[in-house]
């Protein structure tokens, strides 16, 4: 058989936010990740469920595995890792023969190549700049790729461990007290309500900004420990947001001196900074940004198995997962929101994601400081939290001063034009994490869209995940009836 004719799964397991993506030829039929069937929080593990699911689009010809096992392992060894070096029970082959799956023909796709290719293959672009930033592949924590659709990805540059971003960013996530690899969305936010005081402290201690790059001047793999133990987590929080974003606009404007190509694709975790995203896209370099809505390591499931494939994706959009196929009328949506202030949303495939793009939402009223209170109160978060307004996208323009033409998937922050109006869905320093939406891309969140503003004059509606804190997104509808009776909130 070709590659075409081939149904491949690609995989990531075994480290964190275990995934499965299924491609037949450029056709990408499935993707979801193993949290929403285990219930597991970032689970590491390939659940029953969703191998299930991922059976009824074929059982694979052909596995792509998202990093290569035995490089990671040296890593390992480097970082002083004895135990996972030495496990065996960590290899693919072993792991995926215990669920039961073929290991005939598994393929390895290096790590920062699976974000790269995750990244370019559904971007639309003939060529493109493509720059990948995580806490750690194999060894690579940083890396620029020259991408063609004839030739491929072409490696310009590269950081190795332990010289991380992503790990210096989770560093201060914890020492700002919060969980990390997993709350640095968390740190992000809270970066709004500091001053970047301790900015040049993190470089004259921490690390060395240049470009490309950049080195760190400590191992920052376990943590800085209680550095500046004075200081307030917000100023913390300013300080690192501030740093990473210049390391990562240096190494935009090298990457641009490099390419001819005016197109620039972001991958890796650390593309779901969308402050940084829109200092970015704000700096110019590029005429157009690409991110998939996935770029992180769940994501990485699709990149390599479009490797594996060697076509672009047939890209349609992130609603790649479980159905849960319900009735919903867009006038009864807006109406209940009317009533009630807010409802939940579970119908349609689950979003291949972290963010919650209209078919595992909560939907409110943004016209009220309150409503972020009350939503905050039912999903278990702190008050500081922001929160994301959809908006129709063709309206888009008229409330925001947006970075990008549209923020489908909720990558970019932008400053609101009339702030007073929306207190619900804007962060303390006027900016919102817009989602706009089309027709074409989801009919009936634009409708109900286009139904609230007929009744009530207000463009948007605040959109939040609909899981409680410290629980995965609702993938079918038992997990919605559940959270129903737990938070006492309508889901349609």
């Amino acid at each position: 058989m070709s590659g075409g004719d081939l149904t491949i799964w690609g995989i990531s397991a075994l480290s964190h936010d275990a995934s499965i993506a299924v491609v037949r030829g450029s056709e990408l039929l499935f993707a979801a990740h193993s949290e929403r069937y285990s219930r597991v929080k970032n689970d590491r593990w390939l659940d029953q469920g969703l191998i299930s699911e991922a059976r009824l689009y074929g059982s694979p010809d052909a596995i792509a595995w998202y990093e290569r096992p035995y490089l990671k392992k040296l890593r390992h060894l480097r970082a002083g890792q004895w135990g996972d070096a030495v496990s065996r029970a960590d290899l693919p082959q072993r792991y995926l023969a215990s669920l039961g799956l073929p290991v005939t023909d598994v393929r390895f796709v290096g790590h920062h190549e699976s974000h790269a290719a995750a990244g370019m293959a559904t971007s639309g672009f003939a060529d493109a700049a493509v720059i990948v930033a995580d806490a750690i592949g194999e060894f690579d924590t940083l890396t620029v790729w020259d991408a063609t659709s004839g030739s491929g990805l072409r490696r310009r540059f590269r950081l190795g461990y332990p010289h991380s971003l992503g790990l210096l960013y989770s560093a201060f996530t914890r020492r700002c007290g919060f969980r990390p690899n997993e709350d640095e969305y968390i740190t992000m936010g809270m970066a709004a309500f500091g001053t970047p005081r301790y900015a040049d402290r993190i470089r004259d201690e921490l690390v060395e900004v240049g470009e490309p790059g950049f080195r760190l001047r400590a191992n920052v793999h376990r943590g800085i420990g209680d550095w500046l133990p004075q200081a307030e987590p917000v100023d913390l929080a300013a300080s690192i947001q501030s740093v990473t974003e210049q390391i990562l606009l240096n190494l935009v404007h090298w990457a641009r001196r490099q390419t001819i190509s005016r197109n620039l694709v972001l991958a890796g975790g650390v593309a779901l900074n969308c402050v940084a995203n829109s200092a970015i896209a704000e700096s110019g370099c590029f005429d157009r940004v690409w991110i998939f809505p996935n770029p992180g390591d769940a994501g990485s499931s699709m990149g390599a198995a479009s490797v594996l494939s060697g076509v672009p994706v047939n890209w349609r959009g992130p609603y790649l997962g479980s159905d849960i196929h319900r009735p919903l009328d867009p006038a009864d949506v807006a109406a209940r929101i009317g009533r009630s202030g807010v409802v939940a949303v579970a119908n349609g495939r689950a979003e291949f994601g972290p963010r919650a793009l209209g078919n595992r939402s909560i939907l409110a009223d943004p016209r009220s400081a309150e409503m972020k209170d009350r939503v905050n109160r039912i999903k278990g978060r702190e008050k500081f939290r922001p929160f994301a307004p959809v908006i129709q996208e063709e309206r888009a323009a008229e409330f925001f001063e947006m970075p990008v033409g549209a923020t489908p998937f909720m990558q970019f922050t932008a400053r609101c034009r009339q702030p007073e109006r929306f207190p619900a869905v804007v962060h303390v320093d006027g900016t919102s994490r817009v989602q706009t939406v089309t027709r074409e891309q989801h009919p009936l969140l634009h409708q109900a869209l286009r139904e609230w503003e007929d009744a009530t004059g207000c463009p948007m509606l605040l959109n939040t995940s609909l899981n409680s804190r410290g629980e995965p997104l609702v993938n079918s509808w038992d997990h919605a009836l559940a959270f129903a009776q737990r938070e006492d909130l309508q889901v349609l």
